[in-house]
């Protein structure tokens, strides 16, 4: 992938990050429950991807995530948003 098309795919990412993180301060305003909010941002990655995808790559797809972050998230406790 070249320079340009890397730095526009990485800008096109924040801009949905920054989205995700806007939605996710609504759901905590709509329930208190975390499991609540955890559950219902699975359900829209499995959403996301219905009709195209069987559920095992879907999930395979979450975990990949999900090891891909772990380095930015674990091993330390994360500061509550402000």
């Amino acid at each position: 992938m070249n320079p340009a098309a890397a730095e526009q795919q990485f800008a096109d990412y924040k801009k949905a990050e920054k989205k995700a993180l806007e939605i996710l301060r609504e759901m905590k305003a709509v329930s208190p429950k975390k499991v609540d909010i955890e559950l219902a941002l699975l359900v829209a990655v499995f959403e996301l991807h219905k009709g195209t995808l069987p559920s095992g790559t879907i999930s395979a797809i979450i975990q990949g995530h999900i090891e891909t972050l772990l380095p930015y998230y674990g091993g330390k406790a994360l500061k509550p948003e402000a």
